[in-house]
């Protein structure tokens, strides 16, 4: 991992394994649109059952993408963006470091690119 705070690195590790399954995208997707769902409420939009919705929401909620408060008898998720920002913040230095190698690569080679068309040809011996 590039230049991080300690425990960050286990954030950003914990947000894309959540996020490596298409379920829990689309349950975060969900959440993101309507603010503020119960499991139930959202597995109607979903092809799985409500306990497979509360077992990938149990998931989300340990890499602190959502989190569950108790209203009355139901528990309401709600997007936490925090871990999420922290994940996305890492994502951009990564890219922001690829682009400076991949520029890095283009100067070399347009260079050498240069040297070689303004070198004289070579004399047969």
């Amino acid at each position: 991992m590039t230049e991080e705070r300690p425990g960050a690195a286990e954030v950003v590790d914990s947000v894309l394994g959540a996020l490596a399954d298409p379920t829990r995208r689309r349950l975060l997707d969900l959440l993101a649109a309507q603010g503020e769902a119960t499991a139930t409420t959202l597995a109607e939009g979903l092809p799985v059952s409500r306990q497979a919705v509360v077992k990938h929401l149990a998931v989300l909620d340990a890499a602190g993408l959502v989190t569950g408060g108790r209203v009355g008898r139901e528990v309401r998720y709600t997007v936490r963006p925090a871990a999420l920002d922290a994940t996305a913040r890492w994502m951009a230095t990564l890219a922001t470091d690829w682009d400076r190698r991949l520029a890095d690569i283009k100067r070399v080679a347009e260079a050498a690119e240069a040297a070689e068309r303004d070198s004289p040809p070579a004399q047969p011996d």
